[in-house]
């Protein structure tokens, strides 16, 4: 492949669509925010609206003044880059059957993804209020018995914090899964286990969609199990370069990219947070 053939706005578009189709995490939380990002260190500043009173009416006497609504500032920063860069010998392309270039360039997606998928779902785990963590003093032991209970108890914390029930998603590593797998009110033969068996989908249970993601967060050999809805966290990315070039000293085609990110808990009360290990 001749530099002078290549297009940069077409393998960046390549690479971004590569990264959305691989993502877990991302789909977890929404990207209001996202824009277009121009450098690493760009922010978006996000106000929060605070409670509205709301006051008894009595006829024939005046109402309250206005109140005066205050907001909350909060930032997302995309204060997070990581790069790629790697070359194709000659030697080897012209060896090589079909296009090894293209191949390439879906690993450093799938490789960009996987360490972004992770920053996404430490970010969940790490701003979750102490009040709507399970087993914050001490890990639970997660049995094919007791799964099931805890997933109620993470979807009763949502419901008390008033959590809108449409998008609510849990994120589990397969370990936790494995044991879900045991419970016969997911894999039985009503609907749940229907929709798991036809479609290939992880399931549906007690109102979450369920996913599966070996980058579930892990503090003290436990994992992180979040449950949440997309208003809860923010995401953005943007790959801010993609360049082809010829190593002075070899040859052989090489392509660079510098790939750009942040993500912001704006609403951490929309988040439940089981603290759990399985033997």
């Amino acid at each position: 492949m001749a530099v002078s053939t290549f297009i940069p706005e077409l393998w960046s578009a390549r690479l971004l669509n590569a990264l959305d189709k691989v993502h877990v995490a991302a789909s977890l939380v929404n990207r209001d925010y996202e824009g277009e990002i121009k450098q690493c260190g760009s922010s978006v500043h996000i106000n929060r609206i605070g409670n509205i009173t709301v006051s008894d009416f009595e006829r024939d006497f005046d109402i309250d003044d206005p109140e005066v609504l205050s907001t909350e500032d909060s930032e997302l920063v995309i204060d997070m880059a990581k790069y790629f860069n790697f070359m194709i010998d000659d030697v080897d392309a012209a060896q090589a059957a079909g296009d090894l270039m293209d191949k390439a360039m879906e690993r450093s997606a799938y490789a960009l993804n996987d360490v972004a998928d992770a920053y996404i779902l430490e970010t969940l785990a790490g701003s979750v209020p102490s009040e709507n963590t399970i087993g914050e003093d001490a890990p639970i032991a997660l049995t094919a018995d007791n799964v099931y209970s805890y997933i109620v108890k993470l979807r009763l914390i949502l419901d008390k914090n008033n959590v809108p029930h449409d998008g609510r998603t849990i994120v589990m590593p397969p370990d936790v899964y494995a044991l879900l797998l045991q419970d016969s009110r997911f894999t039985g033969s009503g609907t749940l286990g229907e929709e798991t068996t036809r479609s290939g989908f992880i399931g549906r249970i007690a109102g979450f969609d369920i996913f599966e993601s070996n980058n579930c967060y892990q503090e003290g050999g436990a994992y992180c199990v979040t449950a949440q809805v997309p208003s809860a966290c923010t995401y953005a990315e943007q790959i801010l370069e993609t360049t082809a070039y010829r190593p002075e000293k070899r040859f052989a085609d090489a392509v660079k990219g510098l790939h750009v990110y942040g993500a912001k808990v704006t609403n951490p009360e929309q988040i439940a947070l089981l603290n759990c290990t399985v033997d």
